[in-house]
């Protein structure tokens, strides 16, 4: 039989509790980076998984309400083909914060343990020296200072498929859905052995791998969250409190004439006409 403590761990998150717990979160977040500005911390957190993992919209909550000037998300495209001549973690290094500041990686050097060997975009030589000069790279990271945390998103293949016939009947995600998640369908047995080859050589003491089970988003979100404020040391400092000046008094400045302005045209008047006559007409 099935306790309601066990009922409470497996079932998924509830809207109301999840929206409350993510804004408490969410202010710990604000809180966590001005001590990062205040304390020229230098942080990174790299978001890996699958495809449909729920790596965008982890980072999504995780920087809603942070300054973009501080905290900054990192995707990288496709490398050119000069990225391609050069030392590999080379245009991964230029995107490293300065003291005062977050970078959050969605998807990192990790495509080469990943996507690129599973799907052939690298030779195997490029992949055995990767697998030995990534604990050394991130080594290096810490020992300079960087709080550097390694989150993987992992995500049932039922889930995944869900997820991806979700994006295909949604003009809005339509574009999320790439020719490589399709593969990734037929290749799920190849990315696991991929990932566990991953966790072998690179889950480091010093720069450790931190599973997030996210088949149910709101409850990986939150885990995820709670779990980078306990990695990243703060605490709170009450904000100066601001003190608004009077306004001065008018000097005889008159705003020319609206008619002398060209405004954008009032779609949402449009909009709210629309409304009324088809509520109007339903009344009748």
């Amino acid at each position: 039989m099935t306790s309601d403590a066990d009922a409470l761990t497996t079932t998924r998150v509830p809207k109301k509790l999840y929206e409350k717990e993510l804004r408490k979160l969410q202010e710990e977040l604000v809180a966590m980076l001005q001590c990062v500005k205040d304390n020229n911390a230098r942080v990174v957190v790299i978001f890996e998984g699958r495809d449909a993992a729920g790596k965008g919209s982890a980072i999504k909550r995780v920087t809603e309400y942070l300054n973009p000037r501080i905290a900054r998300v990192v995707a990288l495209p496709t490398p050119t083909e000069r990225e391609k001549t050069q030392w590999y973690f080379q245009r991964y290094v230029e995107h490293l914060p300065a003291a005062g500041e977050m970078v959050l990686f969605d998807r990192s050097w990790y495509n080469r343990a990943g996507v690129e060997t599973v799907m052939g975009y690298c030779t195997n030589d490029q992949y055995q020296l990767f697998l030995k000069q990534v604990p050394q790279f991130e080594r290096m990271l810490v020992e300079d200072g960087i709080i550097l945390l390694k989150y993987w998103f992992s995500v049932s293949d039922a889930e995944q498929e869900a997820r991806f016939q979700s994006r295909r009947d949604d003009p809005m995600r339509r574009w999320k859905l790439s020719p490589t998640d399709i593969e990734s369908i037929l290749r799920w047995e190849d990315y696991s052995r991929a990932k566990d080859t991953m966790f072998v050589h690179t889950n480091i003491p010093e720069a450790p791998w931190w599973t997030v089970e996210s088949d149910d988003k709101r409850r990986a979100r939150l885990n995820m969250i709670s779990h980078l404020l306990s990695k990243v040391p703060y605490e709170h400092h009450e904000p100066p409190v601001l003190h608004f000046p009077p306004r001065p008094a008018s000097t005889g400045y008159r705003r020319p004439p609206r008619l002398v302005d060209t405004y954008v045209p009032d779609y949402a008047a449009e909009v709210i006409a629309k409304a009324a006559e088809k509520a109007n007409s339903k009344s009748r």
